[in-house]
């Protein structure tokens, strides 16, 4: 099983070091506590906060039975388009789908790794923005599904059901191309998540390898970072494997962090999270990750980063982790495994709490988890911190990419 974040070529990583530090010793770890805040929901992905503290999640949905074609993960397996996707919001403890027949992608089989309706975000007006992402072999513009298009942004008024387009990232990636990695000169488009600050959205398209920006008005569309692929040694052989951008936060340096998946083969400990400055200059702020989805910062600058499985999704020990990265580079995990799992997003509530989209790889089984820090004990542990700049010093099915081996590449 996978999250549907990845298409099938491979893109170049860059990995760029920072100095690093390992202390031996004792951290304080916290223990935290879940509870289900709700259930049932279809290829679970992104969730934000409105202004009046209702919880909004997005809904990949299950397909349809349109569009058949080979799954682009599993070529086995035949994977359906329709309008199953929605938008989930959850206030005053009731949860109730206010918006559907969303464009959506999914297997035929379980109706699992869908792909649709990515991300959910607003902005300081409270007006809400929507991401939907895109897989290749479909119909881009859903004339077909008479439905908002894939691989776009949008703005959408939940009264009226209207959607209003700001950005369509995948016909700017098609057209632009900026990731010169791709091989055969073709481009792949996936956006899967975002984050406004100000006049501006900031998307990471985990099928393009890159970030891009755009003024909340549709204007001045622009990469403003592309990784290329990385290289894993063997004693037989080099394999390239991508680096699959998933999420975007803002640092209290006003910087941006931006998380990391990976692609096939999964190397565990190889995902990062980036920091890109506003002089463009792209740094690892923290490794030794794995299949990393989502990342957020609190109001005291600790950085909470949501794995997606702590092993390769493909070894089906889908048991997810939730870590904080405090501002002096202690790391400790806040839950691992015991519910959580394959789990897709994260944001942090008014309320302080950390709200997680878990079980994010399925249909009829997704569920948003209310994560709270109860306690602190003491571990032993070693504990890896980067050098931090400026301020202090992952899928999975759409997560996989294929797997390309080579003895040399740029």
């Amino acid at each position: 099983m996978s999250l549907s974040l990845l298409s099938k070529s491979a893109i170049r990583f860059v990995f760029i070091t920072v100095g690093i530090a390992v202390v031996s010793g004792i951290k304080p770890v916290l223990a935290a506590s879940f509870t289900v805040v709700a259930d049932g929901l279809d290829n679970v992905r992104g969730l934000s906060f409105s202004p009046d503290g209702s919880l909004y999640v997005t809904e990949a949905g299950v397909g349809g039975d349109q569009l058949c074609s080979a799954s682009i993960t599993m070529p086995t397996e035949q994977a359906c388009v329709g309008k199953s996707g929605a938008v989930t919001r959850i206030k005053d403890g009731k949860q109730e789908r206010i918006l559907t027949n969303l464009p959506s992608y999914a297997l035929s089989s379980n109706q699992g790794q869908g792909i649709g309706t990515n991300d959910i975000q607003f902005d300081n007006f409270g007006n809400a923005y929507i991401l939907f992402g895109s897989v290749p072999n479909v119909n881009y513009d859903n004339t077909l599904l008479n439905s908002p298009k894939w691989g776009a942004l949008y703005k959408v008024d939940f009264n009226s059901g209207r959607f209003t387009s700001i950005a369509d990232i995948s016909s700017y990636e098609f057209a632009k191309n900026p990731n010169e990695a791709l091989p055969n000169g073709n481009a792949l488009s996936n956006p899967y998540s975002f984050i406004i600050e100000g006049n501006t959205a900031y998307i990471a398209n985990a099928a393009a390898n890159d970030v891009l920006s755009v003024k909340l008005d549709g204007s001045n569309l622009k990469t403003l970072v592309t990784f290329p692929e990385q290289t894993l040694t063997t004693p037989t052989q080099e394999i390239k494997y991508q680096a699959v951008p998933t999420a975007v936060a803002i640092g209290p340096d006003k910087a941006l962090y931006i998380s990391q998946l990976t692609g096939i083969p999964i190397p565990e400990g190889k995902a990062s999270i980036f920091r890109v400055g506003a002089d463009g200059q792209t740094t690892v702020y923290a490794d030794g990750f794995t299949q990393l989805t989502d990342l957020s910062f609190d109001t005291n600058g600790n950085l909470y980063a949501l794995q997606f499985a702590n092993q390769p999704f493909y070894r089906n020990n889908l048991d997810a982790s939730l870590i904080q990265i405090a501002p002096d580079g202690t790391r400790t995990t806040l839950l691992s495994g015991n519910g959580l799992e394959s789990a897709s997003a994260l944001t942090i509530g008014p309320d302080g709490a950390i709200y997680v989209s878990n079980k994010g790889d399925r249909a009829k089984q997704g569920q948003v988890l209310r994560i709270e820090v109860v306690a602190k004990v003491s571990e032993p542990s070693t504990v890896l911190g980067t050098t931090l700049i400026g301020f202090g010093a992952l899928a999975a099915h759409s997560l996989t990419k294929r797997k390309r081996t080579a003895t040399k590449q740029s």
